[in-house]
């Protein structure tokens, strides 16, 4: 068996990893809402994904314009901003997303949007 053949047969063992390289989760589609500080990700399963722009250092600073010139990367397992200089993935959209969740609820902060993945 050649190394290649080994590659392509290992399963990954993160979970996130497994939904992307192995399930082939891709981001589909990308709204962007400054005004209301609104990201969604609409992902190829059907699945809806809302996160705060405000989340991001890079983005919350960007204007809209900025923020609306961007492009799906690898496929749709990431968004780049060219003239942000901004690569975001979306293992790292699910996992930020999650962990601000969690940290708004332990503080006790309400959440103004639900992430759905």
């Amino acid at each position: 068996m050649s190394i290649l053949d080994k590659l392509s047969t290992k399963h990954a063992k993160d979970p996130f990893d497994r939904l992307i390289f192995e399930k082939n989760l891709r981001a589909k589609q990308l709204i962007i809402e400054k005004e209301m500080d609104l990201m969604v990700v609409i992902f190829n399963n059907g699945a809806i994904f809302k996160m705060r722009i405000s989340d991001y250092p890079k983005l919350k600073k960007a204007n809209n314009k900025q923020l609306q010139q961007w492009k799906f990367i690898g496929g749709g397992i990431g968004v780049r901003w060219e003239l942000l200089d901004e690569d975001l993935s979306i293992k790292g959209f699910i996992k930020t997303a999650a962990l601000n969740e969690a940290l708004r609820n332990l503080q006790g902060q309400p959440s103004k949007k639900k992430s759905v993945a």
